[in-house]
């Protein structure tokens, strides 16, 4: 063999080796990459090969799939009550990124989840049969909250004190996962969503965090009855009326102008929703112990996963004392969501113990077999002592008995609660939020709830926006739903 053939050999075979090396970086380590990549068509043909797991509701699947009339997607996502359950489910879309449920658990539903392998299936590699996620659900709160939401902008969440149980979340104005999920039509009905003022697609319960007013002096009272500022909810308070914000000119009024107000007991001051006071004691307390405890209960925590990611409801830092002051009546920068308020009540009616809120109870595969349960060893966490939970308890029944929130009264129920009417808008210009979280535990069966409820907006006049006439309803609503 002379020289020039000997090299054009040579070089020949490296470019067969160089073609080899990266056929095989292209198979083994760019692959991977390349079947995750959202622009890979390959996965939407093979998600919607077969039918999706479902998603249950107390024994019952509120989604389903069903065969398309061409295309390359064989099936398509469907639900069932979809408006109802939306806040839930999420949606799962040919055309978009599934949300909520239907993306924590997307690879449950449509079968790659590794835990539903079988022997058989990984030497074939065939897809596995999906599994299903069972949720917490209550069908019969989240029908009553939805309901009693009507046809105000708000949002509604239940929780079982005992065991951490979400009965219920309503976001309303809701919307119809179905129109989402077919990727022919699914463009205009996204377009149409996302033009809409009133965010249809935005979950208030858990992803919307907004001033919430007098509902948070609970957390105030709880800090003060801890530090022991004040040693019972009967003990007479420091606190002038008027009071006037230190540093300024500014008084922090009361709504009601002739409730006894001055030096006014926890009690009193709950069942009046006297500013002074938790304006006052927030002061007297110290923006970081009062944030020490907004934090116990679960604010400023951006990682809470029910298992949704829910944004993080916020105490402020580095406020002077007249910013001070108003966070401790729930305004200024505090914001919080109704899961926020739910848990805060929640703790005090179990006792000072808040079990970690969660939504789904189960995983399972295509047979019912359990591959994951989420009720077994909760996490619980004291958040106060059962001394100041029992005295917080007195307090919040008293404002349903003979104050504030009379309208979540319910036969053969104790109940406790906190209105919050949270201002809205440069000098309170725009309509407040209307709140309400409250407890009920049923004087016959045992049963606890807690809740929380926020309207965001209503047809009711200005005047007439409060939390006992807006959202207390929808709350005993939801309480008599659970505890029946």
């Amino acid at each position: 063999m002379n020289k020039t053939i000997r090299r054009a050999s040579v070089f020949a075979l490296l470019l067969v080796l160089a073609l080899l090396i990266r056929a095989t970086w292209v198979q083994y380590y760019d692959g991977q990459a390349l079947a995750d990549d959202k622009n890979n068509r390959r996965n939407a043909i093979e998600t919607y090969a077969e039918p999706l797991g479902n998603i249950i509701v107390a024994g019952d699947s509120v989604t389903g799939s069903t065969r398309t009339k061409g295309g390359d997607l064989a099936y398509k996502r469907t639900y069932k009550n979809g408006k109802l359950y939306a806040a839930v489910t999420g949606y799962a879309s040919q055309a978009y990124a599934p949300t909520q449920l239907e993306g924590i658990y997307q690879d449950v539903l449509n079968g790659t989840d590794n835990r539903l392998k079988t022997i058989m299936g990984t030497v074939t590699g065939k897809r596995a049969d999906p599994g299903n996620v069972v949720t917490t659900i209550d069908p019969d709160v989240q029908k009553a909250a939805y309901r009693a939401l009507g046809g105000n902008k708000g949002a509604a969440l239940a929780i079982d004190p005992k065991t951490g149980k979400i009965l219920a979340v309503v976001s309303t104005p809701s919307y119809d996962p179905t129109t989402l999920t077919d990727a022919n039509t699914a463009g205009t009905a996204w377009k149409q969503l996302n033009a809409d003022s009133d965010k249809p697609l935005t979950n208030r319960a858990l992803r919307q965090p907004l001033p919430p007013g007098s509902t948070f002096k609970l957390v105030v009272a709880a800090a003060a009855l801890e530090d022991g500022l004040y040693k019972n909810v009967d003990e007479h308070t420091d606190s002038p009326d008027p009071y006037t914000l230190p540093g300024t000119t500014r008084v922090l009024a009361n709504e009601n102008k002739s409730a006894p107000c001055k030096d006014a007991s926890i009690r009193v001051a709950l069942r009046f929703s006297c500013n002074n006071v938790f304006g006052k004691m927030a002061v007297d307390l110290g923006q970081d112990k009062v944030k020490a405890m907004a934090e116990k209960f679960g604010f400023n925590d951006d990682k809470q996963d029910v298992p949704v990611r829910a944004y993080a409801s916020v105490y402020p830092s580095d406020m002077d004392k007249a910013q001070t002051a108003l966070s401790g009546i729930g305004q200024f920068d505090v914001t919080a969501t109704p899961l926020q308020m739910a848990m805060v009540s929640a703790a005090i009616a179990n006792g000072g113990k808040l079990v970690s809120p969660h939504l789904v109870s189960q995983i399972t595969d295509s047979g019912g077999d359990v591959l994951q349960n989420y009720d077994d060893g909760t996490d619980s966490k004291e958040i106060v002592s059962s001394s100041t939970a029992e005295q917080l308890q007195s307090a919040m029944e008293t404002v349903v008995k003979d104050g504030t929130g009379t309208n979540a009264l319910i036969d053969g129920v104790t109940v406790g609660g906190k209105t919050g009417t949270a201002q809205h808008g440069e000098n309170n210009s725009k309509t407040p939020y209307a709140w309400f979280t409250s407890y009920g535990k049923s004087d016959s069966n045992g049963k606890e709830v807690a809740v929380a409820v926020m309207v965001e907006q209503s047809d009711a006049a200005r005047s007439e926006v409060s939390g006992n006439g807006l959202a207390a309803p929808v709350a005993k609503a939801m309480m008599q739903a659970a505890l029946k």
